[in-house]
Parts: structure tokens; sequence; C-alpha cells
């Protein structure tokens, strides 16, 4: 499989390339006058100009549901929030909604028991037309970069407010794609620092749902661009899915699949109630951080992460997302109003979860058991071998002893994952195609691009 190739490439290409250097950002403490002085005291953000949405999933196949579901239902926040469809822009590979396998065709649901969320959805961007390129092009505005699709870009000035939420997996430093190449972290911060220069708009608000989410924007994201970013997990863990089947609640028992995730649906969730003109960004925030590490005792879940301009979250959330008139008599209360699952299950593990759910349902002796059957246990042996793998090149190249120590070891909090990304990016794209031939030749081969200390975040859900 190609995302397990990849997620073998990340690990060995962060170990050549995790840097020596230590870059500083900006100091984010200000004094209170200070922070009047620059407009920004409590609750000044209220003169909006346009808003700008842009969702993506990033993932296809029906085991990936949740993705593609999580961006339907934060368009209909939008949608209901005010936003135009002329100002929201959609990727979504759309292979789910009619797949042979959803139980109810031409619907999609975040919930167990939610209504469709996919009705009514601008399919913008779909198909391989969901890449990188197309991304940066509609987020900068570039009308002519654009391949396929409606052809809409986020045409902002000076005075609006842009809100990006992705949703897909990811891994150190990079963000999946249905197409190659993937997202990295580094490029998509030099792109929003290119917008920040043309000076195309106010505010931008990014929601990142991935595994290692936070190494996107850690040691990267400046605190001077006007983006704030919150992430569902740290640099170094995954994030997690929800209503997946044996959760309470559970998906409607036809459903193998998980249906949302756990970070995703608790903004969403949360936006769905509350009324967002007296609901701020830290609030939503700190909402979201509680429900996501279940009250803050992580048994299970992942720690929520916000970087960049961090000043910015004292703004209402209408501002990005609109707000629901409906819900304008449910003023918010600190605290999480909204019930928690009693389980989730991690990232890594939702396509076990659906593919042990398909072959669990079939009857004994039923024409497709035996199929089910070899598909989990290839996805399982798969899993095995890329696991034993990396074990097996960490004590080759540092011994039975420190080699296990070395893969679990990851930088310090604050410090991007790597300072070389383009010998990250080289090496990645090098080991995809030759992994499993000249593996020891290469390490032997780019020893100038081997640190000190290589520190790296173990795993990945690519």
């Amino acid at each position: 499989m190609m995302a397990a190739r990849l997620r073998l490439a990340l690990l060995l290409s962060v170990f050549l390339c995790a840097a020596r250097a230590r870059p500083s950002l900006e100091p984010t403490i200000r004094l209170p006058s200070e922070r009047a002085a620059a407009g920004e005291a409590e609750g000044a953000d209220d003169a909006v100009g346009t808003r700008w949405a842009v969702l993506i999933a990033g993932s296809n196949g029906y085991y990936n549901y949740r993705h593609q579901a999580d961006i339907c239902h934060a368009y209909q926040i939008m949608k209901k929030g005010g936003l135009k469809d002329e100002n929201i822009i959609v990727f979504m590979y759309d292979d789910i909604a009619h797949s042979p396998e959803n139980p109810r065709p031409g619907v999609i649901i975040n919930h167990p028991q939610g209504g469709d969320v996919y009705a009514g959805v601008p399919k913008d961007y779909t198909g391989r037309e969901v890449n990188v390129n197309n991304f940066f092009a509609v987020l900068l505005g570039n009308k002519t970069a654009v391949s396929g699709g409606s052809g809409k870009v986020v045409d902002s000035g000076p005075n609006d407010h842009i809100f990006v939420y992705y949703s897909d997996h990811g891994g150190p430093g990079v963000l999946g794609m249905p197409t190659y190449p993937y997202l990295y972290g580094d490029d998509l911060v030099n792109v929003l620092k290119k917008k920040h220069a043309a000076g195309t708009y106010k505010s931008l608000v990014f929601y990142l749902e991935a595994c290692e989410s936070g190494s996107i924007f850690e040691g990267l994201l400046p605190n001077n661009i006007n983006v704030y970013a919150t992430t569902a997990s740290n640099a170094d863990e995954s994030s997690w899915g929800t209503y997946c089947p044996g959760d309470n609640p559970s998906p409607p028992p036809e459903y193998d699949t998980c249906l949302g995730d756990l970070y995703s649906i608790a903004w969403m969730e949360d936006s769905d109630f509350h009324n967002l003109r007296t609901e701020s960004l830290k609030q939503q925030y700190n909402l979201v951080k509680d429900r996501t590490s279940v009250h803050n005792t992580y048994t299970y879940g992942s720690h929520v992460m916000q970087y960049g301009s961090l000043n910015l979250n004292v703004q209402h959330l209408s501002s990005y997302i609109g707000t629901n008139p409906a819900n304008d008599g449910n003023k918010f209360v600190e605290g999480n109003s909204l019930p928690s699952s009693t389980r989730a299950v991690n990232q890594r593990d939702a396509d076990l979860v659906y593919f042990w759910q398909k072959y669990r349902k079939l009857a004994e002796g039923s024409p497709g058991k035996n199929d089910a059957r070899k598909e989990l246990l290839e996805v399982m042996a798969h899993r095995s071998h890329v696991d034993n793998s990396v074990e097996l090149i960490g004590s080759l190249l540092f011994g039975s002893e420190d080699g296990p120590r070395v893969l679990k070891a990851v930088r310090a909090a604050g410090d991007p994952l790597v300072d070389d990304w383009s010998c990250l990016k080289s090496m990645v794209s090098l080991l995809l195609t030759m992994i499993a031939a000249v593996m020891k030749q290469l390490f032997l081969s780019l020893h100038s691009c081997m640190p000190d200390k290589p520190l790296f975040s173990s795993g990945s859900c690519i």
C-alpha cells in the first residue's frame, strides 16, 4: 500500500533530516497596554468584510468515510451561518455518498442520529482535482493556476476573514492527499505567508484534523501574519475517530465505519448549538480541548493545540463561520455542555475497525466471507511488516539497544520537525520508490543529511 510505504519513508527521512538549528519565533506575550494599542481588545473583531471558507477532505475510500462527512457537516454550518456558496470552496473526492458500500445511497451522516449533511454541498474540486496545487492556488486566489473543478478561488480583500478546515490523515510534517504529492508543513506555512504579504485578508483561522497535526505548524507558523490555527493533536500523537462501531453512541448497525473525528465533531457540534456571535475562538478551543481529552483525563483522545497569532482567539466565531439565527438564545456556558462518546478509535486503527466489521457481519460460508477475511489479514500483515521493517532499520542504524529509544524520541516542544525540509521531501520521494531495494546504500550515501541527534515522533497515520 502506498500509504504504508509513505509512513515508512517519512520515518526514515526524518531520521536523516531532523535539523541541528533551532530557529526562534517572535515572542507572543505582550502587555495588555500593547495589545490595546494594537486594536486587540476583547471583541475587537466584529467589523467583518466578506467571510470565506475553504473546506478540504484529503482522503478517499469508503473506510475513510469520516473525513468527507466532517467536511459536509462543516459546509452545513457555514451555510446556516449565512455564508454564500460563492464564498465557500469545497474539496472532496466524492466517492462516499454514491459508493456501493454506502447503506444510504446519496446520503452522508456525521452523527449516529444525524441527518444528511451531503445535500446541497457544492463539489468544487473532486477526484484528482483534490490536490496540493489546486488547494494552494485556491487559497492564494490564483485562478490561472487552478486545474479543473469549478474554478472558484478565495478572491478576498484586505478586510476579509478566511476560515480553512482540513480533515484527513497526517504524519510528521505532512498531510495526506488522494494524489501525490502530499502537503508538507513548510509549503503550507509559506503559502500563508505569501497570502499575508499580498494583503488579501484581515485574519485567517485554520482548523486541522489529522494525526501529528501539530507538526504542521509547530516552530513554523509565525505570530505576526494574523493566522490562528488549532490542531486535533500535538506534533507526535494520533488524532481520533469517533462514532465508530462499538462506540456509545454507535453508528446505525448497517454502518461498518466511523462517522466522524473526535476533534472535528467537538468543534462542529459546539457550533451547531451555540450563538457564535457571543462565543469566542478561545472559548471554543477550550471546549474542544476538554472534549477531545475526555475532560483532561486522556482516557482516549489527543492534545488539541493552538498556534500562530493567539491574540486573535478573543474574536467571535461568527466573524469566520457566521452563526445560525436559530441559536441566538443559546448562550455559551464555560464547560462542555455536549456529551462525549464513551469510546473513540485511534485514527491508525479506524481502517481496521472497518475491515473487521465487514468480515464479522458476513455469515459463515457466504461468498464474501473468505474474501473479507483475506482482506483483513492482508491489511494487518502489511501494517506488521512496516512496523517490523522500521524496528529493523532502527537496530541496523543505531544498534539493538539504542534503536528502540531513538525511534521513539521526539524533538523539544516548539521546535519544527526538521530544519531542512528539502532534505525531508527528497528523501521521502526517493524512499517511496527505492525503499525495498537500496535502504542501506541510501543511509550510507546520504550521511551528510544525518543530524547530530536524530529525533522523531514514532509512527504516523498516513
